[in-house]
């Protein structure tokens, strides 16, 4: 059996007994592992003496999901290091050399194959460590204007957010956002626990989380709580709300967070004392239907506090428009992992999902008088790993 074959084979096992557990799966499984299969095969001609080791890396990458099939959970550092992360590094590599392979198959050969290769080894590095950083947030509560909305973003607009402000009275709140760390092959535990650790040697007036804690192979509460366990030690003081994926295991985040002192916000308000001033949290449910009047009733149920910051925990950027204009001093939100894959790490803002759609990608946005600040992530999912677009973990300085 050629080696081809032999990766074919590998495939083919493991899609029919995705299958077999669901018709989704089976689904996702077939269309994700045709990529390291079918573009293996086609380019494995130009890797050389390194060419058997393709089939290596597509059976690592059938070899994680069957591990998903069998029982999801956190797999070991050996097993990380020797099958999901090279076969996830494979896989994202391949989606990307797609271009070469047509190349290959009509004209033999395609020159410069090493490429998405090369930029995946460096996303896999980008996707392994975390940029530290410290952003400053002026809420001068002006009224951005004359804006020319661009499709569905009505009026939203990408603003500067890194320039420490001219020296004012007082000092800015201290804010530590901790968002879609996705539990997983690139997130273990101890990787979570210490991005706490560091959270809490930070000394921040609020930690909130906003989301997204979890992979299918997270959703165990002693590996949640384990991961958060740091965090305790700032009662009072941490907040989160629900992602899209807490939802998948809403019991085991809300015990989680419960264990560790965390208070969970689910269309609900608190009103907290800070060394900077009050601020009055709005911790919103994540919804994809009726978001409009969703957001409209949870601002309805819990007015502005007089003289204190209205800071809303919103997990999915794209629903920052249907918050009542004027409503929202801040609004915090993850979910699109910064874009994931960009030009970020160059200095230009752009990302994949700012050229395909109109959702807030990372950074300061402005709406009229409200600002959102959309956090790069802790973690990603989706796309096997991050491209340009390197993982965020900051304190973020916000000055009213």
């Amino acid at each position: 059996m050629s080696v081809g074959a032999i990766a074919w084979l590998g495939y083919a096992l493991v899609v029919g007994a995705a299958f077999v557990r669901s018709r989704a799966f089976g689904v996702f499984a077939a269309i994700v592992l045709a990529f390291p299969t079918a573009i293996g095969n086609a380019l494995r001609g130009e890797f050389g003496p390194l060419g058997d080791a393709a089939l290596y890396l597509q059976l690592a990458t059938d070899l994680h999901f069957t591990g998903l099939l069998l029982r999801p959970a956190l797999r070991p550092l050996w097993f990380r290091a020797l099958v999901s992360i090279p076969g996830l590094w494979f896989a994202a590599a391949c989606l990307l050399a797609w271009p070469w392979a047509l190349v290959s198959a009509f004209a033999g050969s395609a020159a410069g194959a090493w490429i998405p290769f090369a930029l995946c080894l460096l996303g896999l590095w980008q996707s392994l460590v975390t940029r530290r950083e410290h952003v400053h947030l002026v809420l001068d509560g002006e009224d951005v204007a004359g804006l020319q909305p661009r499709r569905h973003r009505v009026g939203v607009q990408r603003t500067a957010a890194s320039a420490p402000p001219p020296a004012r009275s007082g000092r800015p709140l201290r804010i530590v956002q901790i968002t879609d760390p996705h539990l997983g092959p690139f997130m273990s535990v101890a990787r979570l626990r210490a991005i706490c650790s560091r959270a809490v040697a930070a000394e921040p007036d609020l930690v909130l989380v906003t989301g997204d804690l979890m992979t299918m192979e997270s959703q165990q509460l002693e590996v949640v709580a384990e991961a958060l366990a740091p965090l305790s030690a700032l009662p009072g003081r941490v907040f989160a709300c629900h992602g899209n994926h807490d939802h998948e295991a809403r019991a085991v985040v809300a015990r989680a967070y419960a264990r560790c002192g965390i208070t969970l916000l689910v269309d609900e308000a608190a009103l907290v004392q800070t060394a900077a001033g009050a601020v009055q949290l709005i911790g919103a449910d994540f919804v994809w239907r009726r978001r409009a009047e969703h957001l409209a009733q949870l601002a309805a149920a819990h007015p502005r506090e007089a003289d204190a910051l209205r800071l809303w925990l919103l997990h999915d950027p794209g629903a920052f428009r249907h918050i009542p204009a004027g409503d929202a001093d801040l609004v915090l939100s993850g979910h699109t992992h910064g874009g994931q894959v960009g030009l970020v790490s160059l200095g230009h803002p752009g990302t994949f999902l700012s050229l395909v759609s109109a959702i807030p990608d990372h950074g300061l946005w402005a709406r009229g008088r409200d600002r959102l600040y959309v956090h790069r992530a802790n973690g990603h999912y989706g796309f096997p790993i991050r491209l340009g677009v390197p993982a965020e973990e900051s304190v973020l300085h916000v000055w009213r």
